[in-house]
């Protein structure tokens, strides 16, 4: 008789869709696709904590870097992850997209669950110290004098990096030697070491170097709150405004009741007081977009993405 009362509960929670576990009962990993100290690695490890917070049920968070191929081999080893909800992923935004029109891609814009972009992070235009180089003006005049001689430095082909220095070069008429790095801190390091001479990089992965780097121009309508004194591209006479928006994935396909959970979490994250001062600590510019407003964010810069492919392909 207890056996068959034992089996008969067992049923019940079966066909009633009673979860016999609460999520999240293992770690949760963040895969980063790229190295350590870079903005997204930032990103990722500010948000991480929060994420255990608004999840509760005791949830571990974990930050896994696995950089390569320009950020692709982590989102697409989240793409293939078992849609469970303990394999989520970084996701920068144009710099995904773009990279599924240069090259073969086993991922696309389907291939995801959308949870929340936390970051806009405006490019900037440096030098260094050792370039002689101090001002856009400067900058652009080199490039003319001889052109392709100046060397920029960047994350990446096909990144917001790369975007933003091709709108500067159309509208500035000059033409530069890209050399691309695995990451943004490697490009940081090669920029203050002399081996290139300038580089694109982004507002938060250069407030801490303002003494080792020229700040030539911040691509932004208005002044940064994070550097005051830095002067747009706008107001020196280039309609530019491009940044790197950055998030949090998971695979396509979650349960509904792992995906809610997620997306609440991800909605109080965004809104927690405790984690926009840690950002702003970080030099982070906050933009918070969640589910389908990330979603549709994403949809945005595939489009813009491909309108620069299409006129000035970058392989």
């Amino acid at each position: 008789m207890f056996k068959f009362k034992l089996a008969f509960v067992s049923a019940l929670l079966l066909s009633t869709g009673v979860a016999l576990a609460e999520y999240p009962e293992k770690p949760i990993t963040i895969l980063v696709g790229y190295k350590a100290g870079g903005g997204t690695d930032v990103m990722a490890r500010n948000v991480a904590p929060f994420i255990e917070k608004h999840l509760g049920n005791g949830a571990s968070v974990v930050v896994k870097n696995k950089p390569g191929a320009s950020g692709m081999i982590a989102v697409t080893e989240v793409a293939q992850s078992e849609p469970d909800g303990y394999t989520l992923g970084t996701y920068n935004l144009p710099g995904m997209m773009a990279r599924t029109l240069d090259r073969p891609s086993k991922i696309s814009a389907d291939s995801f669950t959308y949870l929340a972009n936390f970051v806009n992070d405006p490019n900037v235009i440096v030098t260094s110290k050792s370039s002689g180089i101090t001002t856009l003006k400067g900058f652009v005049e080199a490039a003319k004098k001889t052109p392709r001689a100046i060397t920029v430095g960047m994350s990446s082909l096909g990144g917001d990096d790369h975007i933003a220095l091709t709108k500067f070069q159309a509208q500035a008429g000059a033409e530069f030697t890209i050399v691309p790095f695995k990451g943004s801190a490697p490009t940081r390091t090669a920029i203050m070491g002399g081996h290139v001479a300038a580089g694109v990089l982004n507002i938060s992965e250069v407030a801490k170097f303002r003494s080792e780097l020229n700040v030539l121009g911040v691509a932004t309508l208005t002044r940064s709150e994070f550097g005051p004194d830095l002067p747009t591209l706008k107001e020196q006479g280039y309609n530019i405004t491009n940044g790197s928006m950055r998030g949090i994935i998971a695979p396509k396909g979650l349960p509904k009741d792992v995906e809610s959970k997620l997306l609440a979490a991800m909605e109080k994250v965004g809104k927690d007081p405790e984690f926009l001062k840690k950002m702003k600590e970080t030099a982070n510019p906050t933009d918070v977009s969640v589910g389908d407003a990330f979603k549709t964010l994403n949809a945005e810069q595939l489009e813009v993405a491909k309108k620069i492919w299409e006129t000035t392909p970058w392989k």
